[in-house]
């Protein structure tokens, strides 16, 4: 079996923040791969990004020739996992290139990236499926929906890019044109902060299967921008039971949805849930997943992606803790 793995930040060479994390999961699901019998890789890398260390064939992109490459790459492969961010249309946009070319995506579709990447349509979505999620409007003349605080973000994006805690409409006024001093454009929205801990489920999702994988507890800056430093698993085990629970509701009510599929959620001081974002791709938490996992996790996803249903994943004793800057 040939696959495809695809990382933006690795074939694109953007700004340094997205390549530490984009080189860490490259790097990881392509070490795993390599260890599945039958499975050969090849990667798209810009020629500043250095060759991972695990195998595989690798194809240096040529100015200006990225989408060429990565049509002809997933056309000739058998399977094609797709890494990038949802803002600008940069995921979405990638899996479409892969499903015009006749490739097979591991991943989720272009549709189902195109609702969960729009946090606005997809917040609709979860509460029109009675998913608990906190109600979000976009930036406009008018009263907040729950009064303040409130979390401004983008309507399109990754991570905690243009993410501000606000408590006041003076204070959203400064911090959204802080964010677009900073570069940032686009459609902004707001939804009612929510106390509790912030935490992730992974899934490996497929025809037969929905296999979830130990969840993850987020550690997040404390200045009101939300931005992720990394995490520790597992959960305890209530924590885990409620994560596991809501994360599974969201993921459930989104079509196409297939592969690693993360989930992040709220636990709340109150007792509520929350979900917060569904991502459609895999995301940083799988390095420090593999690390606790006794099986692995790239053979899982790829049996489960094609219909035949595994065991449930063994998982080591102990914590693991990752560091974002460390990756």
């Amino acid at each position: 079996m040939r696959v495809f793995v695809y990382e933006y930040a690795c074939a694109t060479a953007p700004d340094s923040a997205l390549r530490v994390e984009g080189q860490a999961m490259l790097s990881a699901i392509l070490a795993d791969l390599a260890r599945v019998p039958g499975v050969r890789t090849v990667t798209l890398l810009h020629p500043s990004c250095p060759r991972p260390p695990h195998g595989g064939s690798v194809h240096r992109l040529d100015a200006g020739g990225e989408e060429t490459a990565v049509r002809e790459l997933a056309a000739a492969a058998d399977g094609s996992l797709v890494i990038a961010p949802e803002f600008d249309d940069i995921l979405r946009g990638r899996c479409r290139w892969v499903e015009e070319a006749g490739g097979r995506l591991l991943g989720p579709s272009s549709e189902a990236v195109a609702l969960t990447a729009d946090k606005l349509r997809l917040g609709e979505h979860l509460l029109g499926h009675a998913a608990p999620t906190p109600p979000c409007r976009l930036v406009a003349p008018g009263p907040p929906p729950a009064g303040f605080p409130l979390v401004c973000k983008p309507r399109h994006g990754a991570g905690s890019q243009a993410t501000f805690l606000v408590h006041s409409d003076a204070e959203l006024a400064a911090r959204l044109a802080e964010a677009r001093g900073d570069g940032w454009s686009g459609e902004a929205i707001v939804q009612p902060f929510v106390a509790g801990q912030p935490v992730s489920v992974a899934f490996l999702l497929g025809p037969r299967q929905r296999l979830a994988l130990v969840p993850a507890r987020q550690h997040l800056s404390a200045d009101g921008r939300f931005r992720y430093q990394g995490g520790s698993l597992p959960l305890p085990p209530p924590l885990a039971g409620r994560a596991v629970r809501l994360a599974g509701q969201a993921v459930a009510v989104v079509p196409g949805l297939r592969g690693y599929v993360g989930v992040d959620l709220v636990l709340g001081e109150d007792g509520r849930d929350w979900v917060i974002e569904i991502n459609p791709r895999l995301t940083t938490s799988y390095v420090g997943l593999r690390e606790l996992a006794q099986d692995n996790l790239a053979e899982a996803m790829l049996w489960v992606v094609n219909g035949e249903p595994i065991e449930p994943l063994r998982w080591r004793e102990g914590e693991v803790h990752f560091v974002a800057a460390d990756l």
